[in-house]
């Protein structure tokens, strides 16, 4: 059993660095909130080796990486309080030992890379990462039909990192030397990596936002269309974080794309407001995509109809 001890190192663990992802994981209920505490913290120890250590040399990070994949696997024993409450949400709630070796595999190609050159490339990297960690959360939560809900977790775990992606511009080339912005959509809009560097947002540094802005936006659709396929007593919780995560679309378009001179933040009294708007939605309709479309700064896409006529999961274009 994960102890009070493992649990409580677990929860400040969110409560410090992820404090989006923390308002929504306390909507969970206790079944699935304590394990999420113990996904998280997991996932920002591992982070932590690569962002948190950079003055080691890569070799040292990797060794460590490697140890961390063993001890959350349970190949190798540990007193770490995370992550031995990590080995037995693991073992308890069925994680597969794929999806955690995708992950430790990310975290590997973040010692030495920081451009990624094409969209497909940040995709394929994004699989690893948020994208694991949507389909583990399947697992914790109990999902009936996990091949069902899959593609659309991964889905949604890829739209909140891109939004994370946009939104942490400045912080990512100046604390970790990474560009996220696909050399692809980098070079049709002429940005170049001395704009990123300079912090200047240039016309071009603004309509590659825009363009990434709405390429996320597809994933939220996407990812929300499968909320109906969670227990009932976890879609409200997804929907929110999405809802919250969305939040940042419209403040960095009320910055016209500026996200050097002041990076968007969503704030106590605006995640209350939202939360407030979403629950009355969400008790009028309980359908996750009628709510998204009612409360997210999410433009409604017009060629998509989308509803809960659509059991498949599959949005219909008109």
């Amino acid at each position: 059993m994960v102890t009070d001890r493992q649990l409580r190192r677990s929860k400040a663990i969110q409560q410090r660095t992820g404090r989006t992802f923390h308002f929504a994981t306390r909507l969970l209920p206790e079944r699935v909130r304590h394990p999420t505490y113990v996904l998280y913290a997991f996932f920002r120890v591992a982070d932590e080796v690569v962002d948190g250590a950079t003055d080691r040399p890569p070799e040292e990070q990797r060794d460590r990486l490697e140890r961390l994949r063993a001890q959350a696997l349970g190949r190798e024993e540990t007193d770490d309080d995370v992550l031995a409450a990590f080995q037995e949400v693991r073992e308890r709630r069925g994680i597969p030992d794929e999806e955690v070796e995708r992950f430790i595999d990310a975290m590997l190609s973040d010692i030495e890379k920081c451009r990624w050159e094409s969209y497909d490339e940040l995709e394929t990297y994004m699989r690893g990462s948020a994208a694991a960690v949507g389909v583990m959360m399947l697992s914790v939560m109990g999902v009936e039909d996990p091949e069902r809900a899959k593609p659309h977790a991964v889905a949604l775990g890829e739209a909140f990192q891109l939004t994370n992606f946009l939104r942490d511009v400045r912080e990512d080339i100046e604390d970790h030397d990474r560009i996220y912005l696909p050399g692809d959509t980098r070079e049709r809009h002429d940005v170049t990596e001395s704009d990123v560097r300079r912090c200047d947002p240039t016309d071009g540094f603004r309509t590659a936002m825009a363009h990434e802005l709405r390429r996320t936006e597809r994933k939220y659709r996407e990812g929300v269309v499968g909320i109906e396929y969670l227990p009932q007593d976890c879609q409200f919780a997804v929907l929110y974080a999405a809802v919250l995560y969305a939040e940042h679309h419209r403040l960095i378009r009320a910055l016209d794309y500026d996200v050097f001179s002041s990076p968007p933040e969503v704030g106590a009294v605006r995640a209350a407001w939202l939360w407030v708007k979403t629950r009355w939605h969400w008790q009028r309709s309980r359908d996750p995509v009628t709510v998204f479309r009612a409360v997210s700064a999410i433009p409604e896409d017009e060629g998509v109809r989308a509803g809960p006529e659509h059991q498949d999961g599959t949005p219909q274009a008109d």
